[in-house]
């Protein structure tokens, strides 16, 4: 049924000027927002039409249906969680501790890494054998880009291999517990996850360099 509405509004309504339409932005930021709160049963397009104050016919100006608006909010997570996490783990580092807080850095800063759209994502993978596809591909090429961070510092595959499932199996739990740690807390336990993952305490010139880029000011 929606896909026939959404036809017959393409139809009487894409050649009209009806006023300001927004912009394919604007449409793909409320749905974005009707994700997050709702999950992908919300993002349908007369909600979001509501939402935004705008005509259900001023959508067929930048998409031509729902199904390629769920592909640009895929796209979305696409570029920023896995493409960013791939420049992560090859982001300038001295040491080997070093790249695990460049790594480390994603968790903590929501322009590199999205954490409630991952969660959300995943949740909309349940449903999905397409999205749950986009989720494994995903997953591999983000091991992968953490396996050949290890190696560039000397580690073997199969250590390499091991390192790179404990940091990111570790994040994916707290972003499916919906972890609410203590930013302090967070900061306090950062050493010892480092320590943990590489093999390799960080130094404090290295901590104070994390701790400056996240206006954090440790209490030692």
């Amino acid at each position: 049924m929606e896909e026939q509405i959404e036809n017959t509004a393409a139809q009487n309504g894409a050649g009209q000027n009806s006023g300001w339409r927004g912009s394919a932005e604007i449409w793909l930021n409320a749905a974005y927002e009707a994700l997050l709160e709702t999950g992908v049963d919300g993002v349908k397009i007369q909600p979001l039409a509501k939402r935004l104050n705008l005509s259900r016919t001023s959508f067929y100006w930048f998409f031509k249906d729902r199904k390629e608006l769920l592909g640009a909010l895929l796209d979305l997570w696409r570029e920023k969680n896995t493409g960013n996490l791939i420049k992560q783990t090859e982001a300038y580092a001295e040491s080997v501790s070093e790249a695990m807080l460049n790594i480390i850095d994603l968790w903590l800063m929501p322009d590199l890494f999205d954490s409630r759209l991952e969660f959300a994502v995943r949740s909309w993978s349940m449903q999905s054998d397409d999205v749950r596809a986009e989720i494994e591909k995903a997953d591999q090429q983000r091991l992968d880009a953490l396996a050949k961070l290890f190696i560039r510092f000397g580690q073997d595959e199969r250590m390499a291999d091991v390192r790179a499932r404990a940091i990111y199996l570790v994040q994916i739990g707290y972003i499916s517990m919906k972890a609410n740690e203590d930013l302090s807390v967070r900061m306090a336990r950062i050493p010892g996850y480092v320590e943990t993952f590489c093999g390799q305490a960080p130094t404090q010139n290295e901590l104070n360099r994390f701790y400056a880029r996240h206006e954090f000011t440790s209490k030692k």
